[in-house]
């Protein structure tokens, strides 16, 4: 008789953005048990996935939509959390196995950690707890004996490859980058960048702040960072290449000079299915490669004069202590300004390497108290840059 699979149940933070909606999918596809979810203002599709999964929670850090969601919900047994600290007692009291933390940004730090010390395993797809807060959280999920897989392709790849070897075997770790929509530009060349045009990535389909991101180069950035803590490997051992086709995702080179890669259409779901089920292989849900139609791969080295935050985030990462968290704030200040159409392109960078160089003391801090002192000083400094050259 063959034996059926049973997959741990989950919580899913940031059920309504783009990985969460995957999530769902590959939930429903593998009949992995949603327990709880949350979100921040869109109670309308909360109320939606509830009713369909059949959660015992749900969580809205926006209080005033979490008042709309008891009452769209009010016929049934599901419990609603609200604003930011009740987010937190909901992981901690909601009986799943895993949490997927598909936050974005510096706010899914505290539910990371709030998943870790509830002694829940963790589905990471928010890079910046790591970015912000890595030495804290690898080191509170060793000391609880807790797994974090995660959910980025570029990371998922490496931790597919990772069984290739052992720890020691390792030569490089090689992170893939798209390019986003202005490889092959020269700094001089975006002065006049739209946002229109940042928001046209050639390759994935993301929320406007990470598609940001990618055209900055600060989301590769970011996964170097993240890349070190998550595979504990220093940042000599940490390079990247431009592969624009998007069909490998990132590599291991071993000590004997074997690269194994892992490749597959540019699709997300993979990404969140292999870390919710991960060492097992279930059934795609994504479609098969076709190399014939692919037809060839091909790859180059970043520009990073042009695209400074690149090498903006491997000294952040170098100098350690706050200082990458200081590099996440500046760039979520500016990335939103942009979006706003309040800064041109080139401010974005141009703030968080201000912002970075000014408070390079904050690699002497590294408490959660001092990290997350540091990350309010720099918000603070940005939108003072920002103002200034607004």
């Amino acid at each position: 008789m063959k034996q059926t699979t049973v997959f741990p149940s989950i919580l899913i933070l940031g059920s309504t953005g783009s990985v969460g909606e995957q999530a769902i999918d590959v939930a429903k596809q593998h009949g992995i048990r949603v327990m709880a979810l949350a979100a921040h203002r869109n109670w309308q599709r909360v109320a939606e996935q509830a009713r369909e999964l059949q959660v015992s929670a749900a969580a809205m850090t926006d209080r005033e939509a979490a008042a709309c969601l008891r009452l769209a919900l009010a016929d049934t047994p599901v419990h609603v959390y609200d604003g930011e600290d009740g987010l937190l007692d909901m992981i901690e009291e909601t009986a799943a196995d895993f949490v997927l933390n598909a936050i974005l940004g510096e706010a899914g730090l505290r539910p990371t950690l709030a998943a870790l010390r509830s002694d829940k395993h963790l589905a990471l797809a928010n890079k910046e707890s790591l970015v912000v807060a890595g030495e804290l959280v690898m080191g509170l999920a060793r000391e609880r004996g807790l797994s974090i897989t995660p959910v980025d392709s570029e990371h998922s790849a490496i931790f597919q490859a990772l069984r290739a070897g052992q720890g020691n075997e390792i030569k490089r770790l090689i992170l893939t980058a798209s390019g986003g929509p202005f490889f092959g530009k020269k700094r001089t060349e975006l002065a006049n960048t739209t946002l229109d045009d940042a928001l046209a990535h050639p390759t994935w389909q993301m929320g406007a702040k990470i598609t940001v991101d990618s055209a900055t180069l600060m989301n590769k950035g970011f996964e170097v960072i993240e890349a070190a803590h998550l595979f504990g490997v220093s940042q000599d051992k940490i390079d990247v290449v431009v592969h624009r086709e998007s069909i490998i995702h990132s590599m291991v080179e071993y000590i004997d000079n074997s690269i194994i890669a892992q490749m597959s259409v540019p699709d997300m779901r993979l990404c969140v299915q292999y870390a919710l089920t991960a060492p097992t292989r279930t059934k795609a849900v994504i479609p098969p490669l076709d190399l014939i139609k692919v037809g060839q791969l091909s790859f180059a080295a970043p520009d990073e004069q042009s695209f400074p935050l690149l090498p903006l985030a491997k000294r952040a990462l170098s100098l350690g202590g706050a200082v990458p968290a200081v590099l996440n704030a500046a760039n979520e200040v500016a990335v939103a300004a942009f979006l706003s159409r309040r800064i041109r392109f080139l401010t974005v960078s141009d703030t968080v390497m201000r912002v970075v160089e000014d408070m390079t003391h904050a690699q002497h801090k590294h408490t959660l108290d001092e990290i997350l002192d540091s990350d309010r000083e720099a918000r603070e400094r940005a939108a003072s840059y920002i103002a200034s050259h607004s």
